[in-house]
């Protein structure tokens, strides 16, 4: 740990990142003109341009980030997270407000930035290196490390143009792993390459932060801000919902504007052939339902707009934890308008859950989804694991026998 993070974490006692009521203003076009002939385009120049709209992307954010904290940040599509580390890494300036902090910043918003498919990896290690903020001493030093991470050693001096996509990625972003900044800011950049790479990421990110430096961390994985954050902040419509623990802001987002139901109207339809029209979790008297005991019979009903009777697709539904990790999925051919299954009562144990689904053609193509939708939550009154109190003991009862 150097001697500037020792001063930071044990002699200040500041933030390392004081965010003050900052705000972002962006003009949106308010277009509600219909599709345009050739003619009706070039001749939109004599026309008045549209209305511009403000549009606030972020309003009045505050929170303190201490020194060697590892900090989420949580909030659907649109809440102002991307944008909210776009201006802490400075790319984009605020509105309104400020920013003080007391280190090294190093962004990892885009892995692969700075890379050029012409030089060799080698070559685009010192560069990106340097993009990244890196001198070229700590470059050299942590050379041999980043190589053998990113796994790419046999092909160093092979130019980029010849690495598949995954090679890429894995070497950007163990360039990005040997940061020695005192702050690092990452945006949903631990989903690339494979489920092994992902893995030896999370380890390695797993160590940055027990090596004392200060981590602001996006993503839409649960389980790893679960596994990697201690507090977090929840960011709704642009402003802070909530602030604490992680496994209390968690809780606080799941349960936050989420409903049992995901509804399309038939006005609001796909060119495709079939696609979603309703998905519901239904209790046993067929009512719709958030909240079971694990005795319960619970179903799930999806209803489909088909617009072409003949055709190759089929509906897949992942049941997913309150973590985002998949409990168990179901695949069926869509035959009908609707399709529903059926949950047995003692399969599920307490805890919430949330479906994940889509209609694809296997192997081929995805041509609707309906993701993060139906929230629903079990709870254990009959069970004999009652008795651990909150003890986790999995996501559903095991069949099996002791012999």
């Amino acid at each position: 740990m150097s001697f500037n993070l020792l001063f930071y974490k044990f002699t200040v006692l500041k933030p390392i990142l004081e965010i003050r009521d900052i705000s972002k203003k962006f003009k949106i076009q308010g277009n509600t003109e219909p599709y345009l002939s050739l003619r009706d385009s070039l001749l939109s120049f004599l026309k008045p341009s549209s209305k511009k709209e403000d549009f606030w992307a972020l309003k009045n954010v505050s929170f303190d980030v201490m020194p060697g904290d590892t900090v989420g940040i949580i909030g659907k599509n649109g809440a102002g997270k991307s944008t909210l580390l776009k201006i802490l890494s400075r790319i984009t300036p605020p509105t309104s407000g400020k920013i003080i902090g007391r280190g090294r910043i190093a962004s990892l918003l885009e892995v692969g930035t700075g890379f050029h498919s012409e030089l060799s990896g080698r070559e685009n290690v010192f560069m990106n290196g340097s993009i990244l903020g890196m001198r070229k001493s700590e470059i050299m030093k942590n050379f041999d490390a980043i190589v053998d991470f990113s796994g790419v050693e046999k092909f160093i001096d092979t130019p980029l143009k010849h690495y598949s996509s995954g090679m890429q990625l894995r070497l950007a972003f163990a360039v990005a792993a040997f940061l020695q900044n005192e702050i690092l800011i990452i945006d949903e950049v631990l989903a690339v390459g494979d489920a092994e790479f992902q893995k030896k990421c999370m380890g390695k990110m797993g160590e940055v932060s027990k090596s004392g430096r200060t981590i602001l961390f996006v993503s839409h994985n649960l389980a790893a801000l679960k596994s990697l954050c201690q507090k977090s902040v929840y960011l709704a419509k642009g402003q802070v919902n909530s602030i604490g623990s992680t496994d209390e802001i968690i809780t606080k987002y799941l349960s936050q504007g989420n409903h049992n139901s995901y509804y399309r109207p038939e006005t609001i339809k796909s060119d495709a052939d079939v696609c979603f029209n309703e998905i519901k979790i239904l209790n046993q008297n067929n009512e719709a339902s958030s909240e079971f005991t694990c005795d319960d019979f619970i179903y799930i009903q999806l209803n489909f707009l088909i617009q072409k009777q003949n055709h190759p697709y089929s509906i897949f539904v992942i049941v997913k934890d309150k973590y985002g990790s998949p409990v168990f999925s179901a695949e069926t051919p869509i035959i009908n308008n609707t399709h529903t299954i059926k949950i047995s009562n003692h399969f599920l144990t307490r805890g919430n859950y949330h479906l994940h689904c889509f209609i694809h053609i296997p192997k081929v193509k995805q041509i609707d989804i309906a993701e993060e939708i139906c929230h629903f939550n079990v709870t254990d009154v009959s069970s004999k694991f009652i008795i651990h109190g909150d003890y986790e003991y999995g996501n559903v009862f095991g069949n099996f026998k002791w012999v």
